[in-house]
């Protein structure tokens, strides 16, 4: 019988290996990691209402950082508002606004560059001064938060299958 014992496995702990840490798609664009004074809500259709991007809190004149390397597509006045895009790989682009630029269209940018500064008057913002921030993965909003590696609010829905 020994023998027998012998051929399974003890039980215990499995072996130790080492945890793959997942690197955020994206960096945030202001430092320290701000709060969140309104969260990304997708449209139902591609004119329709909805909240595309994140608005940051932030104070006049902090530096807008990039959220990863890539090349700035858009620097210029959108609606009065002084707004800079940057094209990334994998399709992604993000926009920051209202952002005075201390960067050029054409310049390659590399992740924590400082792309600008933010100025005051974001319509709607709670506080002194807030950064618009969105991504889009081609024509699609994304949500920026959920690119960041952040834990995010999670909301279980029914499942249905219930005793």
């Amino acid at each position: 019988m020994p023998a027998e014992r012998a051929a399974f496995p003890a039980a215990g702990p499995p072996p130790s290996r080492p945890l793959a840490v997942r690197q955020a798609r994206l960096g945030w664009p202001l430092s320290p990691v701000p709060v969140v004074m309104k969260y990304f809500d997708a449209p139902e259709t591609p004119y329709g209402a909805g909240h595309r991007g994140v608005d940051l809190a932030a104070v006049p004149g902090q530096d807008v950082l990039a959220a990863d390397a890539g090349v700035v597509v858009f620097a210029g006045s959108v609606g009065g508002r002084p707004v800079l895009s940057v094209d990334h790989d994998g399709g992604l682009r993000t926009t920051y606004e209202p952002v005075a630029p201390k960067v050029a269209v054409g310049e390659q940018v590399y992740r924590g560059q400082v792309l600008g500064t933010v100025v005051a008057g974001h319509p709607g913002c709670l506080v002194t001064a807030c950064l618009h921030w969105g991504v889009r993965r081609g024509e699609e909003y994304v949500d920026p938060l959920a690119l960041t590696g952040e834990v995010g609010e999670y909301r279980l829905k029914p499942w249905g299958g219930g005793r």
